[in-house]
């Protein structure tokens, strides 16, 4: 089986398995093949780049704790704190993670 682990913080958080060797997982196990379901319309084009400062009314906006928002994106809730008051400036790899989980295309800096 080919089987790619992917890591967090050391330890392995996900399995990734190509398709058909997923759904002979699933038929082994007594359930049904998983259904493939194309995508009927693009989806929602997102918002232009913003700038960093944004960052803590963006996440104010969606309804999401500073914790919570630092565990999705993988750093610490004071280190997310500090990006917001503008005190560091975040690696690309933060700034990515950020704008997915804030619904923005991209930072003004990464443009």
């Amino acid at each position: 089986m080919d089987v790619q682990v992917i890591m967090r913080d050391g330890e392995a958080e996900y399995a990734v398995v190509p398709w058909a060797e997923y759904q002979a997982l699933l038929q082994a196990a007594g359930r049904a093949p998983a259904p493939v379901s194309a995508v009927s319309a693009p989806a929602p084009a997102a918002p232009a780049a913003s700038s960093l400062s944004e960052v803590k009314k963006l996440r104010e906006a969606k309804g999401l704790a500073v914790e919570e928002l630092a565990r999705t994106v993988g750093i610490s809730p004071h280190y997310l704190t500090m990006i917001e008051s503008g005190e560091r400036e975040p690696d690309s790899a933060i700034r990515r993670a950020l704008a997915w989980n804030l619904g923005v295309s991209s930072w003004e800096s990464d443009t």
